[in-house]
């Protein structure tokens, strides 16, 4: 069975080693994905951890094409996270890759490996900010984004000038 092509957004984080370069290089990774056929990539933005200590954050959100279903593309991203060195000592660690799925088309989902769409996502700068820049019509729970970002606005974030994984 195919699984018809939609659009899908993944929130790419690091915060251990040299992040920026973890984040360009898992980017060409999902490049060469097979059942991945497009992939673009916000601009990256720094931020300090939420609900955790460590050092600060490297964040984009990539949005791609694909005709993987949901848990299959988790399974890529999961698979992308091991290769580059990811740990999960206790929750909320440092990482060396983070890959959230955020958004898989239309899908609404409530697994126990997978939530759809992402429960959090819309609390996040660091999530919502780089998601804006590739969908900045996108509604998330029937507000515009720009509603959520208002919200949030004592999370700092700030966008790195030239650093982006396209």
């Amino acid at each position: 069975m195919s699984f018809p092509p939609v659009r899908a957004y993944i929130g790419l984080g690091a915060n251990l080693g040299d992040s920026a370069a973890t984040l360009r290089r898992v980017l060409a990774e999902l490049r060469e994905t097979q059942g991945v056929t497009a992939v673009a990539a916000s601009p990256f933005y720094r931020s300090a951890p939420v609900d955790a200590t460590g050092p600060d954050f490297i964040n984009a959100v990539a949005a791609l094409d694909t005709v993987l279903p949901p848990l299959e593309l988790l399974d890529v991203l999961q698979a992308l996270e091991n290769l580059h060195g990811r740990l999960r000592p206790y929750r909320n660690a440092p990482r060396t890759l983070d890959l959230d799925l955020l958004l898989h088309g239309d899908t609404q989902l409530d697994d126990e490996r997978l939530t759809l769409p992402h429960p959090r996502m819309h609390l996040r700068a660091f999530v919502l900010l780089p998601l804006r820049d590739l969908a900045p019509g996108l509604l998330l729970q029937d507000r515009p984004i720009g509603e959520w970002i208002d919200a949030i606005q004592d999370q700092p974030i700030e966008r790195i000038a030239g650093q982006t994984g396209d």
